[in-house]
């Protein structure tokens, strides 16, 4: 094997990571605007727009890994179906949370209300995110994969 292939082949380990540390900042910045917000309708207008930008991001992940990783990882080691099962159910969780949030946002809820909806978000995807980490990456490291990461694993 060249340099350049096993350079690329542990790279998906290293863009899963990164993608979930970006995916972190995202959140934490979203719980930022959140946080100090002073007025109701600039509040508004910037929590929208960090989190429309979270969700899209966190969703976008979660689509690409679906589509274009798990069924790869399946097909090469099909040891790891059950794993993949469990976070192919998560991310239906995940989508559903920010399915609430969406909701509590549209009707003008409070900040703790959405204080609420971040916090089981935010738990709920740390756990998911480690658990992935903890079962996907030495796997990721030796997996062959000739895609576009944005594709892979989503926008961010």
């Amino acid at each position: 094997m060249a340099e350049g292939e096993k350079t690329r082949l542990i790279a998906w380990s290293r863009e899963l990571h990164a993608v979930h540390e970006r995916l972190r900042e995202a959140l934490r910045v979203t719980r930022h605007a959140l946080d100090s917000g002073e007025t109701a309708e600039p509040f508004t207008r910037e929590l929208l727009l960090f989190c429309h930008g979270f969700c899209t991001a966190l969703t976008g992940h979660h689509e690409g890994e679906d589509r274009e990783l798990f069924p790869v990882i399946a097909a090469a080691h099909p040891e790891f179906r059950d794993t993949l099962r469990q976070l192919e159910q998560d991310h239906s969780m995940i989508a559903h949370l920010l399915t609430g949030l969406q909701a509590a946002l549209d009707r003008g809820a409070s900040r703790t209300e959405l204080n609420r909806h971040f916090e089981g978000i935010e738990a709920i995807m740390e756990n998911h995110f480690r658990y992935e980490e903890r079962r996907l990456l030495a796997v990721l490291e030796s997996l062959t994969l000739d895609a576009d990461p944005r594709d892979v694993l989503g926008p961010l």
